[in-house]
């Protein structure tokens, strides 16, 4: 695939540093699946090599990278290994919003060390009640992908007053987010999952921790930062294509396996390899065609969309549709292939440490994310018929 000539050129040094690190995730894959996280020298190379800064602002060390630069960084370490790409992703996701959330000044001070890793859920199951000089929070986050190799959590609260939510004036809940060092969080051990075994995705907890006003962000009530093209993307689109990138590089991976296993393996009762079956070959076509159309769709929706916001736009519902649907698309398409590539390749594929077998259990789990969800599709077609939605994706 021609990603690079897509890309601008001063950002090819990190798909180039991601592809370097592909071989050695990929040798390991089997040990993330058995230890259920990532191990922390493998975690910190794609930090050290910036690959974790490519969303975050520039006053924050990072390099505010194009969409299709970070979708082909993490697509080249998913196919590496699913588990890694979404950690990576999540890592990517979460210092981006979470650097530029700050004044860049704190910024600097919190996230600019080349080696930093954070993870967070904006999800607002904490518990906040103010005291002086900042907030004593209380919470157990769910699926904090991550989390054990992270320095920081960044994490949403309800702001309590009195026992009960406290609100803003026009009646919505007060939300606050905390940036609280892990060495202060509980990791809870509850990943264990079908797919995606080996992102780490446990819950955290926090038990009654004092987190002082520097590191108490407001994301639904302060200006967020739009000093750059990324930073004025929209939000749910941004969260998108890069869970659709996790999902493409799974599916490139799983062509990679089937073909190794069609050259090799011969079906019972065949003197034939699998290879010179018409089912593996349609398989083999069919993959390849539902990934490729996939991943163009998505590329040219989130292109458009970049060039629109570039030009000093703002996106409106056709252009915010078809970013959403061609993510969507990418996933559903990438599924498609690996279950086609599973199928084909008998019961080879069952098996725990078939690395096909992995890629099915990996890449059913990224349609889970609300992002994602084919549950938003009449949404989106509410929206390019000039129909009004309140799918909050939108």
């Amino acid at each position: 695939m021609r990603d690079l000539a897509a890309i601008p050129a001063e950002q090819h040094c990190y798909v180039a540093a991601a592809r370097a690190l592909a071989p050695q995730i990929a040798a390991r894959a089997a040990q993330f699946e058995q230890d259920r996280r990532l191990p922390q020298d493998l975690a910190a190379a794609m930090a050290l090599a910036g690959l974790h800064k490519i969303a975050a602002p520039g006053f924050a060390g990072g390099s505010e990278c194009h969409p299709l630069t970070q979708m082909t960084v993490i697509e080249a370490i998913a196919q590496a290994d699913g588990s890694a790409g979404w950690n990576l992703m999540i890592g990517v996701e979460v210092q981006g919003f979470a650097a530029a959330a700050f004044p860049p000044e704190l910024a600097q001070r919190y996230f600019s060390a080349p080696e930093m890793i954070v993870a967070g859920a904006l999800n607002p199951v904490g518990r906040a009640e103010p005291v002086l000089g900042g907030l004593r929070v209380s919470g157990r986050w769910p699926m904090a992908s991550g989390c054990q190799n992270a320095e920081y959590f960044w994490g949403q609260c309800l702001v309590m007053d009195g026992g009960k939510p406290a609100r803003r004036g026009n009646g919505t809940p007060l939300l606050r987010e905390v940036l609280v060092p892990m060495s202060e969080m509980e990791v809870l051990d509850t990943w264990r999952a079908n797919g995606l075994r080996g992102s780490g995705s446990h819950d955290v907890q926090a038990g009654d921790i004092f987190v002082p006003d520097e590191r108490i962000t407001r994301v639904t009530e302060r200006v967020p930062y739009a000093g750059s093209t990324l930073f004025r993307f929209p939000v749910y689109s941004r969260l998108a294509f890069n869970k659709a990138a996790v999902a493409t590089g799974i599916a490139r991976a799983a062509i990679g396996h089937f073909k190794t296993l069609a050259s090799e393996k011969k079906p019972r009762s065949s003197k034939n390899l699998l290879r010179e079956r018409g089912d593996a070959q349609r398989a083999i076509a069919d993959a390849e065609t539902q990934l490729r159309a996939g991943r163009a769709f998505m590329f040219e929706a989130v292109s458009q969309m970049w060039d629109l916001v570039a030009a000093g736009e703002t996106p409106g519902p056709e252009p915010r549709a078809l970013v959403l649907l061609s993510c969507i698309n990418a996933v559903q398409a990438a599924c498609r292939a690996v279950d086609g590539l599973s199928a084909a390749a008998g019961a080879s594929s069952v098996y725990a440490d078939s690395p096909l077998g992995r890629c099915c259990r990996d890449v059913h789990i990224v349609p889970q994310h609300i992002t994602v969800s084919p549950q938003w599709t009449e949404a989106a077609g509410r929206m390019l018929l000039g129909l009004q939605s309140d799918a909050p994706v939108l």
